[in-house]
């Protein structure tokens, strides 16, 4: 039985603005490329989270955990998504699709945050 990983961000009309989401998706990618992954967006970008779902069915996974990219979890993590998950789990019954919390509420992400803050406090303007 297959694993998945579903990671769900927002979506955006600027298109640079999914590179740190491709980034992400592509070093778990890297890590682990046994791990069936797909980026999906809740809205203004594709694919959605139906079609990446989709994929990821068609790839037989029988678990796939859905990692929200968000900060937090407001309106669209904790009302939107769990009603598109629930339409996907009608859609394809035979996989578990298990909610994780929104992946800035991980203390690794919020260490990882802090740690960036402070560095920048010493290097040049604009960089990264």
């Amino acid at each position: 039985m297959s694993r998945g990983l579903l990671l769900f961000a927002h979506g955006a009309r600027d298109p640079r603005w999914y590179a740190p989401f491709e980034a992400v998706a592509a070093r778990v990618r890297a890590a682990d490329p046994a791990l069936a992954v797909e980026l999906a967006y809740l809205e203004l970008m594709t694919p959605t989270l139906q079609q990446a779902g989709e994929r990821l069915a068609a790839r037989a996974c029988a678990t796939v955990d859905v990692v929200p990219l968000f900060l937090g979890a407001g309106g669209h993590v904790r009302h939107d998504l769990p009603l598109l998950l629930a339409e996907l789990g009608a859609s394809h019954p035979a996989v578990q699709w298990r909610l994780r919390p929104a992946i800035g509420e991980a203390v690794r992400v919020i260490d990882a945050m802090a740690e960036t803050a402070l560095a920048w406090l010493d290097a040049p303007a604009g960089s990264a």
